[in-house]
């Protein structure tokens, strides 16, 4: 009980520095959007980089999304990796590539057969690229026209410390049901509050699996992806902070993704996601104990606390209050069964501190939600309001347990010495 109460206040105070750091971000950059775009100082070569595996719903939008990126032709290398395909995502890639209006571009469509799934495909395309830098977009990440420029403009303000920059994913397909609704409260929150508060107060960045760039020269230097990784930006991630190098976060660099519309889909995603967490999160953990510079530190406390300690505390609370609520219904046909839970006997001062936990968090949560709403233009509506309501008892107590899921099937990967890295390819809608 002590250790649940105790979590669950510390979580609270890190939600809370993270608010704090967001909005001080969101304060300091409210300024209207410029019609014209500044010339760069210089235009690098960038090598964008887009791995498929049987993607043919989407390929051809986000190819020539990435084909009408505002940035020199002459400064761009394309690379599009049918990564072994079983459908037509190979022709229609190059359908788009053929298009006369893209002739100039200097793009390449590639049928591979290789292994190691998305890192496979982006260490082959560490060996393949010209430019000085890698940009990269997943098969369904469709980058606005700017994109591209707001990356750069970031890593050109400081090149020795920035090995990478990253900028916001949004969804596209957010209005499909109730759960992408839930969804892109998830990515608004993500986006807006933790990657802009962690940023703004501590210079600490995470590489998403899409919309970032890196330097070429630096990734070889320390290995490139790992192959197999469930979560090979995350891990990336780890390995550049432990050089001490930053992640810049680019705000106003924007991609839109499709999102999962069935549950299916949802706890398949995101169980692969949570469990890659999870294999990051342990393999890092002699950072901890060791000199390692202490952002690396912070960020492994971060997932501990996200990942490990706040969704601990969230099971057994629950469990509590689900036990001492059942019996006090029971009770009240008279068969005087003991609470299982007490303090000195009695329900009424487990009752009250419970109740004062769940009502700080939800509170939290609903700060946290709807201040991201509010920096996002056209999301703060009544109608998401209400929404943010109601996935805090359906959409996160979905998403508390896929991540115990998780946890349990890392477990038994571990005693059992079962391969856990396979992939589950995440299916595509058209929408």
């Amino acid at each position: 009980m002590i250790f649940t109460i105790v979590s669950i206040w510390i979580s609270v105070f890190f939600s809370l520095i993270t608010v704090f750091g967001a909005i001080k971000f969101l304060l300091k950059n409210l300024k209207p959007p410029k019609r014209i775009l500044e010339p760069l100082a210089e235009y690098p070569l960038v090598t964008i980089v887009v791995p498929a595996h049987n993607e043919e719903i989407v390929i051809k939008d986000t190819v020539q999304a990435v084909l009408r990126l505002n940035y020199p032709v002459n400064r761009l290398e394309i690379l599009v990796f049918a990564d072994n395909c079983t459908d037509n995502t190979y022709a229609e890639a190059l359908s788009v590539k053929n298009l006369p209006q893209f002739a100039e571009h200097d793009i390449k469509v590639i049928e591979r057969s290789g292994t190691g799934g998305k890192s496979g495909v982006l260490n082959d395309a560490l060996e393949q690229a010209k430019g000085d830098w890698l940009c990269v977009y997943d098969a369904d990440a469709m980058p606005e026209q700017n994109a591209l420029y707001f990356l750069v403009k970031k890593a050109l303000e400081d090149k020795k410390r920035y090995a990478a920059v990253f900028g916001r994913n949004k969804t596209r397909n957010y209005k499909q049901n109730f759960l992408t609704r839930c969804i892109n409260l998830e990515v608004v929150t993500t986006q807006r509050i933790q990657h802009t508060g962690l940023w703004e107060l501590f210079k600490i960045g995470h590489i998403p699996g899409t919309n970032f760039i890196i330097q070429k020269q630096y990734v070889k230097e320390i290995g490139g992806w790992d192959n197999g990784a469930l979560t090979e930006d995350t891990a990336l991630s780890f390995k550049i902070m432990e050089q001490g190098k930053l992640i810049a976060l680019a705000h106003q660099s924007e991609a839109f993704q499709q999102e999962p519309e069935t549950i299916n889909v949802y706890y398949h995603q995101r169980k692969r996601w949570a469990k890659g967490n999870y294999e990051v999160i342990t393999g890092n953990l002699k950072h901890l104990f060791n000199r390692s510079n202490w952002r690396i530190k912070w960020e492994i406390f971060y997932y501990i606390n996200t990942f490990f300690w706040f969704n601990c505390a969230i099971v057994i609370s629950t469990l509590i209050f689900w036990a001492n609520l059942i019996v006090m219904l029971l009770n009240t046909f008279d068969l005087n069964f003991q609470l299982p839970f007490t303090f000195g006997g009695g329900n009424r001062q487990i009752a009250a501190i419970l109740l004062v936990n769940w009502g700080l968090m939800f509170a939290i949560y609903l700060l946290q939600i709807n201040v991201a709403l509010v920096s996002q233009y056209g999301q703060a509506t009544t109608e998401n309001f209400l929404y943010s309501v109601a996935s805090y008892f359906t959409y996160s107590q979905l998403f508390l347990a896929v991540s115990v899921v998780a946890f349990f099937s890392l477990l038994f990967d571990r005693i059992l010495k079962r391969d856990g890295t396979k992939w589950y390819k995440t299916q595509r809608f058209n929408d």
